[in-house]
């Protein structure tokens, strides 16, 4: 049963520097900015930057990955 869950969450075996990536080459760091506005995003974005404060901050965390989930059913 579990396998079936995982098979079905589009963020199993995704890293948060994948999402990231897939963000940015879709929308940009100012739409993301304007969608999250965390600092990272606005001033001098980069990977790095967002990938130590992701990591550090739940709640953004959270918002990129529904923000990544969102962009995946889009494209269906």
């Amino acid at each position: 049963m579990e396998e079936n869950t995982q098979s079905n969450n589009p963020l199993h075996g995704v890293t948060l520097e994948m999402i990231l990536n897939h963000l940015v080459a879709k929308y940009g760091w100012e739409k993301m900015a304007g969608r999250i506005p965390i600092k990272c995003f606005q001033n001098d974005p980069s990977i790095k930057s967002s990938l130590t404060f992701l990591r550090k901050t739940p709640w953004a965390r959270e918002k990129v990955e529904r923000m990544y989930v969102y962009s995946l059913m889009k494209n269906r």
